[in-house]
């Protein structure tokens, strides 16, 4: 009997990629998806714990469900990922309607626990499914990956040049060893695994063939990667980016996130300078100007020590166009600290800042350990003008850019995009009473509004056919907003394209 499934993912690229190999693992056991959960015999969330706003969204999902049991008694509803991790089974409590719980160090079992679920004639178990690692039997730092289960997870991903797909996410590392007091990651996903460079060199490659374009390494703390073999030989992030730079040499783009300031070695920076398909961006948060407050974090590093780490990353790559994040708010955070946030912004010129107020997150160090004493009103006031300095930031960076050609990765319409079919039977183009943009001087055709990342992760909108989405072109910048560069097409580039 055909069976569908409905997966929803919230949170970071590493839940996004965690969903992707769990539709691989469903689909070859005869699941197929579907976009209406209305149709969907299991329905699957894959949940984040990091962000409130993201729970938030999580719990009125299972509310919403609360009922349909009743009119489809077979129905499978699960709770993967970190908010499953976290709160383990007294989301039955709440919702008692929920019927599976899988963490994501746990998700190589997630097919079988569905499976175990049904019965003949397509009824559920009464007994609920639980797989979780729990706090206390977080996966040992020394495993070795290849004999990890979640390993074969990673390696039975499929690859299709029929997927037509631009963009993917390779994992290198999983779990995470830093303990920030304000995070609950390494109690949710475990402790630092590093895979075996071999396997993730072959899954590049592997995607390269299958015609994606860019890939992404993935790793909570991507930099501290260091694979021992055992034998006496380690491979370093460093090596590793030159490996897959030269093994997978008909990938266009290669980048990587997140990173941690603090032992980035000077070799990663050198692949990085020194192999032209990495892209020259990093995303490594700083998350607070202010010593104290980065003690009280524990994030292991001063202020003065990631902007050295900055400074040495421009030495190396003067256009190297950088990201971070910033946590305003955090416990006992005086207004003369906060604006240590301000500096180093302005100093560092990143070119977008993820700024979040502090929030209590259930099963962090800092809810027992410290008073959320700051009001409620001044985490806004803070967050405002932390998000007024890098909008200021931002609009100088992007000023810059005017005049300069850059190659885009299209994306997709843009929010402002006039919408278009192709598609009568005998093959004219057919307008739907959608808005038409201004007809280009060099075509009958009209020109709609794209959206597509540079290398730098910078956004730029331009007019071109929506066939255009999933290639690779060059564009001239002739205007810029705070947040976003304009431009056209180059005319001397043909475009690289996706499975091809």
């Amino acid at each position: 009997m055909r069976r569908t499934l409905y997966l929803e993912t919230f949170g970071c690229q590493m839940n996004e990629l965690d969903s992707e190999l769990v539709l691989t693992q469903l689909r070859a056991r005869g699941y197929e998806s579907t976009d209406d959960r209305q149709q969907a015999d299991v329905i699957l969330y894959n949940t984040c714990s990091v962000r409130e706003h993201a729970e938030q969204k999580v719990w009125s999902r299972l509310g919403e469900m609360r009922n349909w049991k009743q009119t489809k008694p077979h129905l499978v509803i699960g709770v993967i990922g970190c908010m499953a991790e976290r709160d383990g089974t007294n989301i039955f409590q709440r919702f008692p309607h929920v019927d599976l719980l899988c963490g994501p160090g746990e998700l190589d079992k997630l097919a079988m626990m569905i499976d175990n679920l049904t019965t003949v004639g397509n009824q559920l178990h009464s007994e609920r499914q639980v797989a979780l690692m729990g706090s206390r039997s977080r996966r040992s730092s020394t495993l070795a990956a290849a004999h990890d289960n979640l390993e074969l997870l990673d390696l039975s991903r499929s690859f299709s040049p029929t997927d037509n797909a631009a963009q993917a996410y390779v994992r290198i590392t999983r779990g995470c060893n830093k303990f920030c007091t304000y995070c609950v990651v390494p109690y949710t996903r475990g402790p630092e695994v590093h895979r075996p460079p071999e396997n993730i060199i072959e899954e590049v490659r592997r995607l390269a063939d299958a015609g994606v374009l860019e890939v992404t390494l993935l790793g909570q703390t991507i930099n501290h990667y260091r694979y021992d073999h055992g034998d006496g030989r380690i491979t370093t992030f460093g090596q590793l980016l030159y490996q897959i730079h030269e093994a997978a040499s008909h990938l266009p783009r290669l980048r990587f996130v997140t990173s941690f300031p603090r032992d980035f070695e000077d070799e990663a920076l050198q692949a990085m300078r020194d192999c032209p398909r990495i892209c020259r961006y990093l995303h490594v948060p700083a998350q607070h100007g202010s010593d104290r407050i980065l003690k009280l974090m524990n994030r292991g590093y001063t202020a003065e020590q990631y902007l050295q780490f900055i400074g040495r990353a421009r030495a190396y790559m003067p256009d190297i166009s950088l990201a971070s994040d910033f946590i305003v708010g955090f416990p006992t955070e005086t207004d003369q600290e906060f604006q240590t946030c301000k500096e180093v912004i302005r100093q560092c010129r990143f070119k977008n800042s993820f700024i979040f107020k502090y929030s209590l997150r259930p099963g962090t160090t800092a809810i027992t350990r410290f008073e959320d004493d700051v009001p409620p009103e001044v985490k806004k006031q803070r967050n405002n003008e932390l998000l007024d300095v890098q909008a200021q930031v931002c609009d100088q960076n992007n000023r810059e850019m005017v005049g300069r050609q850059v190659e885009v990765m299209v994306e997709g319409q843009s929010k402002l995009a006039s919408r278009w079919v192709a598609g009568s039977g005998n093959g004219n183009q057919v307008e739907l009473g959608w808005e038409k943009r201004q007809k280009s001087q060099d075509a009958d055709q009209p020109k709609f509004q794209l959206s597509g990342r540079t290398r730098g992760d910078q956004i730029v909108v331009f007019d071109g056919d929506p066939a255009l989405v999933g290639q690779l072109v060059e564009v001239d910048i002739t205007r810029s907003k705070t947040l976003t560069l304009f431009g056209r097409l180059t005319r001397d580039r043909r475009p690289v394209t996706a499975g091809v």
